[in-house]
């Protein structure tokens, strides 16, 4: 199980009916496609803006532009009682409504989508090489269709 401290910070995230609980909904599943274990996590989300998106992707990944999502994820703390604490996700407000615009998803799913990637990203898995991707891909695709959203990448081959 996976808990989530959801934190709205900026943008009409009202307009994805239910968000913390499709947020809490989107984490779970995507614990479920990983991690078979009665083992409990939590993580803090914080929904926000382009603007407070771009100062942390500059300030901690030295992109100076806003992205849809990001992960931070937190050490491992032996002997730590109580739920594993898995790290942060940010979202941008801005960029996910132009992208499922421009991809023409559905806001509620693209939201799932990012806050499924942004939880895979805090249980260790990356997509920087194509093997990588694959598998986070493979993942993210089965934890959307647990929720009955369509595989986000089917439209995307080239």
């Amino acid at each position: 199980m996976i808990e989530l401290d959801i934190m709205i910070e900026e943008g009409d995230w009202e307009r994805i009916p239910d968000v913390e609980a499709l947020a809490r909904k989107a984490a779970q599943a995507a614990l479920a496609v990983t991690y078979e274990a009665e083992e409990e996590f939590e993580a803090s989300v914080m929904l926000t803006d382009d603007a407070q998106i771009q100062e942390l992707n500059h300030t901690w990944r030295g992109k100076d532009k806003p992205t849809n999502v990001l992960s931070f994820p937190a050490p491992e703390q032996p002997g730590a009682t109580g739920p594993r604490h898995l790290g942060d996700i940010a979202l941008a407000y801005g960029t996910l409504v132009r992208e499922s615009e421009e991809e023409s998803k559905e806001l509620a799913h693209h939201f799932a989508h990012l806050i499924v990637h942004g939880v895979l990203h805090l249980l260790g898995y990356d997509h920087e090489t194509e093997a990588e991707a694959e598998i986070m891909e493979a993942l993210e695709v089965k934890a959307l269709a647990s929720l009955g959203i369509a595989d986000p990448y089917r439209d995307m081959a080239a």
